[in-house]
């Protein structure tokens, strides 16, 4: 084989290689995209939903470079005080209680929007217990706020962590 040939397959290759090994990891082969907290997931530039990150994991987070931390805990749900740690980290931290189902409604839908477009293009983790509750606010605000249909919302907020909530979600977008 001519040096060229053998140039072009080792190029090949590696791009093989490459997609092969992007294609493991549908998080990102970033830092953040290492870390194991649960239910982690990238479904916006900047953007990272989850479940809830443990002190070690909020530190590496801070050291990846995530700017704004947005709980959507309520306080009776929390062990420690994440608000308190959070900052110590250099990290903002935001907090839009949600409780269940009962919290699943237009208004904290529209502080999460909000609350995302205030920070930009800032790195931010936003989480609850799962991410559940986080994929559904998200869901109701692509039907509600942004106009998109019952399917595509849904699917926007699967993306994010939508699962058991599915039920309230879709009942909260029927509501006029």
């Amino acid at each position: 084989m001519s040096g060229l040939k053998l140039s072009k397959l080792f190029a090949m290759l590696l791009m093989l290689v490459f997609m092969v090994a992007c294609a493991q990891s549908p998080v990102g082969t970033d830092a953040i995209g290492q870390l194991k907290i649960n239910n982690l997931s990238h479904p916006e530039k900047n953007v990272y939903a989850s479940g809830q990150p443990t002190k070690e994991e909020l530190s590496s987070l801070a050291q990846s470079g995530i700017k704004h931390v947005i709980n959507l805990r309520p306080l009776q749900e929390q062990e420690w005080n994440e608000a308190e740690y959070v900052e110590s980290l250099g990290m903002q931290y935001h907090s839009i209680p949600v409780a269940g189902a009962v919290d699943v409604t237009v208004e904290n839908a529209t502080k999460l929007s909000a609350l995302l477009k205030q920070v930009g293009s800032d790195k931010t983790l936003v989480h609850c217990s799962s991410s559940n509750r986080v994929g559904a606010l998200i869901a109701l605000s692509e039907a509600k706020l942004n106009g998109e249909g019952v399917e595509e919302s849904v699917s926007q907020g699967k993306r994010w962590g939508l699962t058991t909530l599915e039920p309230a979600v879709r009942q909260e977008i029927s509501n006029p």
